[in-house]
């Protein structure tokens, strides 16, 4: 049954106009930005196939374009798309951490970082160089590696800390394997890092591990 068939109150367009946004599911969502199913399926059902295909929202967004494609209703242009959604998801909250103070917000911190490298397939070490009031500078991939080590120089790290006149810094790194725990090596790492900068007044507020949608922080677990 196509959705324009449903009642009024169960349509996702509909719901959202009269809820909000909140109240809706994942397929719900997705199902309006898809607009249309395909032929014995409607966007919502065509939106749940997706979803377990592909695990989750992230999942799909993560996927290639030739997996997409695999997918019958789903072509290059809603391929673009869902890519120009993500990369607007992230950069909106990259603007308001250039505006506020990121203690303040640490959810919005972690939201940012699992859009940024939750679902990369190579490690990288992200750091974001934040002034004396918190707020976001600048932030940069230092460092990418294989899928199981990355080559951090404590040195070229105060070098971009110093470029960007930074008070503070914090890093995060991505675990591709999934699984978001600290090794040795990382607490090694920091506390490398974290002895350089102090030489030049530059404080670590924290060190975040991303894998998929979770995250792991070095400050809450009283590792810095």
């Amino acid at each position: 049954m196509a959705i324009t068939d449903w009642p009024e109150g169960e349509r996702p367009r509909e719901k959202l106009l009269a809820n909000g946004v909140g109240v809706l599911s994942d397929a719900e969502l997705l199902a309006i930005f898809l607009r249309v199913g395909v032929t014995g399926k409607s966007a919502v059902d065509l939106a749940r196939d997706l979803l377990t295909r592909f695990g989750s929202l992230n999942g799909i967004f993560a996927a290639s374009l030739h997996e997409l494609c695999q997918v019958s209703g789903i072509g290059s242009s809603k391929y673009a798309q869902l890519q120009a959604i993500f990369e607007m998801s992230r950069r909106a909250l990259a603007e308001e951490m250039q505006v506020r103070d990121v203690l303040s917000s640490p959810a919005q911190v972690r939201d940012y970082l699992r859009l940024k490298l939750g679902q990369l397939t190579r490690e990288v070490f992200l750091v974001i160089f934040l002034d004396a009031q918190n707020r976001v500078v600048s932030q940069e991939e230092l460092f990418s590696g294989t899928l199981t080590q990355t080559s951090v120089y404590p040195r070229e790290v105060v070098k971009r800390a110093l470029h960007h006149n930074a008070a503070s810094v914090i890093f995060a790194h991505n675990h591709p394997s999934g699984i978001a725990q600290q090794s040795q090596a990382d607490e090694l790492l920091t506390t490398a890092l974290k002895q350089a900068l102090s030489l030049v007044d530059v404080r670590v507020l924290d060190h975040f591990i991303v894998a998929g949608n979770t995250t792991l922080s070095f400050a809450e677990k009283g590792l810095l």
